[in-house]
């Protein structure tokens, strides 16, 4: 998983940062309320692990703006304060989990395992969009203006992936767990190779969506002009 750290305590960030790269998990750490809604609102995280007290904006307007954007990435709320109307204020904000600090690295990992069984949240079988394209995640077809294409099961779900996340950063790992699934041994080039597949397909539609590659890092969709 890609999970962001909110957290103003840097000694304990690059600590949680570390338990998790133990556990396999990719993580970035941020220390303030404004560098975490920027991130929040531009890569794509698979969980957002969120302080509430945080300078510049605290961690319940964060979570308030992310969810009014349609971010729907779970949260977990951690806190120093311990009172059933704290973890209430939390979780009506939008918060999926609520941990009070201080809490055992073990009991942060088992809350994230939970929410990662946890299904979907978006409908599967949306109509997506962005820009100049459309695609039926059901038929697997691929259009744009009076053209389309029928994609491969393997193109359709990193294309869905992409259009649930427009001009968001995806990273290797991300698109790996998505399409390939968590558990998948999949050797490293099939995802360039996926990637040359979407990109053939949206320059045989003329159409201004893009795949950019972001070196050491991933992909990401955008427009051009």
């Amino acid at each position: 998983m890609h999970i962001l750290i909110v957290e103003d305590d840097r000694e304990l960030c690059d600590a949680l940062r570390l338990q998790l790269k133990a556990r396999s998990h990719t993580a970035d750490c941020c220390h303030t309320g404004t560098d975490a809604l920027y991130r929040a609102m531009k890569n794509s995280y698979d969980l957002i692990l969120l302080d509430r007290m945080l300078p510049e904006i605290d961690g319940l307007s964060i979570l308030r703006s992310i969810r009014q954007n349609h971010i729907t990435v779970p949260v977990i709320m951690t806190t120093a304060l311990d009172t059933i109307n704290d973890r209430i204020d939390g979780l009506d904000c939008g918060a999926d989990d609520y941990l009070v600090k201080p809490y055992a690295i073990e009991e942060l990992m088992a809350r994230i395992r939970a929410l990662s069984r946890r299904p979907q949240a978006f409908a599967e079988h949306q109509r997506l969009s962005f820009l100049d394209i459309d695609f039926d995640p059901d038929s697997r077809i691929l259009s744009c203006g009076q053209q389309e294409r029928q994609l491969s099961r393997r193109e359709a779900l990193m294309l869905e992936f992409f259009l649930r996340n427009p001009e968001k950063t995806l990273i290797r790992e991300q698109i790996f767990s998505r399409v390939w699934g968590p558990d998948g041994t999949v050797e490293d080039g099939n995802l360039d190779t996926y990637i040359y597949f979407l990109r053939k397909h949206l320059r045989s539609l003329e159409s201004r969506t893009v795949i950019s590659t972001v070196h050491g890092l991933g992909y990401r969709m955008e427009g051009i002009t």
